[in-house]
């Protein structure tokens, strides 16, 4: 099997991971919940993944990260916690379905920084612009989950720290891939990410990142471990968040895959999927009726990488290829508005994804597969 879906879910992971999981379900008792050792154990390895995520991600303080169901979850938390009836949000034509549907559910009015797929000057534009009208919260996709484009978050960084407007990075695609520093990032609130797509962990596990005091208002309340005595929710980290008994087994994995980012180093991983995305390109470009979307400078893309074909719909070539066990994703993505911005709308997209763990190899078996598949039309 060739496993090009990681941008969904990373499906190879370290052994380690799937180690940490099962000890952690043999061992671990109710996390924070009381003083036995089962209990104590599942403790442990909660901290471990704080203080893992609190080195990976430049943190200040391990009670910063707030351990969610996914980053949908973590989506939803910080945009409940940050709009209110006076919020006018901005986001990139980029957005996953995880922002848009949270904005609209509660009626918070947003505009979107319409630019060209890759054009990061137009999307500095429409930032300025936004700021101009004035939007007064920003989400922003690090990441196209469709297209691999990197959007330019130094810079807007600096003019939404400027103009005193929180930011809210959502770091699906980016997170376990590209480098995240939480204390060099002056305007973000809030980082969402999941913990099951670069960052190696199992399903049903993700983060928020708490970088500001602006995030009070919690999407949940419920039992906690801590002040129990109080009818109301705890206002301290990560507590504030995290009401009803955690994924332990599911965060002992996370831990695990953490770690292996941190020991291998994000730089490495960044390079590997470079390489497998140019082979990728270069190999598409030379089939005929294939349209590829792609940046020519490899920092501007990462490990994700869409294409079309002109006689084929989009799920039939996925169902085709699917049939060759190899595993890709078609359709819209569950992000609309990347499709309208890049005009594939109507088509959809093929998406390949790439993992650290995939090899140049599978590319050229995959590029393979994909021309047997089109000489027969």
């Amino acid at each position: 099997m060739i496993y090009l879906d990681s941008a969904a879910t990373s499906l190879q992971k370290p052994r380690a991971v799937y180690q940490a999981v099962q000890k952690a379900m043999q061992s671990a008792g109710g996390y924070g919940r009381s003083g036995h050792r089962p209990a104590l154990y599942a403790g442990e390895l909660v901290y471990a993944c704080r203080e893992n995520a609190r080195r990976l991600f430049g943190l200040q303080e391990p009670e910063q990260v707030v351990f969610t169901m996914n980053a949908t979850h973590a989506l939803n938390q910080a945009i409940h916690a940050l709009a209110d009836a006076k919020t006018r949000a901005a986001i990139t034509g980029y957005e996953h379905n995880s922002v848009v549907r949270p904005l609209v559910e509660r009626g918070i009015p947003y505009q979107v920084l319409e630019s060209r797929l890759f054009d990061s000057n137009g999307m500095l534009q429409a930032a300025r612009q936004a700021l101009e009208d004035g939007a007064n919260l920003f989400v922003i996709n690090h990441v196209s989950n469709v297209f691999g484009s990197i959007a330019p978050i130094a810079e807007l960084d600096a003019m939404l720290a400027d103009a005193g407007v929180p930011m809210i990075l959502d770091a699906s695609q980016s997170a376990g891939t590209l480098e995240i520093h939480a204390d060099k990032l002056r305007s973000a609130a809030a980082i969402c990410m999941p913990g099951h797509k670069g960052l190696l962990g199992p399903q049903g596990t993700g983060m928020l990142l708490v970088c500001s005091e602006k995030l009070q208002k919690p999407l949940m309340q419920g039992g906690t471990g801590s002040l129990s005595q109080d009818m109301t929710q705890p206002k301290l980290l990560p507590d504030r968040f995290e009401s009803g008994t955690p994924n332990v087994p599911g965060i002992a994995g996370l831990d695990a895959g953490l770690r292996f980012l941190l020991a291998r180093g994000l730089s490495r991983i960044r390079k590997h999927e470079q390489m497998l995305a140019a082979d990728l390109t270069d190999g598409l470009s030379t089939i005929d009726g294939v349209e590829v979307f792609y940046h020519a400078d490899p920092a501007r893309q990462a490990g994700v990488v869409s294409f079309r074909h002109a006689k084929m719909p989009c799920e039939i070539l996925a169902e085709k290829l699917a049939d060759r066990d190899v595993c890709v994703r078609a359709g819209l993505h569950c992000a609309p508005l990347a499709h309208r911005s890049a005009g594939t709308l109507a088509s959809g997209t093929v998406r390949v994804s790439f993992g650290p763990f995939n090899t140049r190899r599978e590319v050229r078996e995959f590029t393979g597969k994909l021309c047997e598949i089109l000489e027969k039309l």
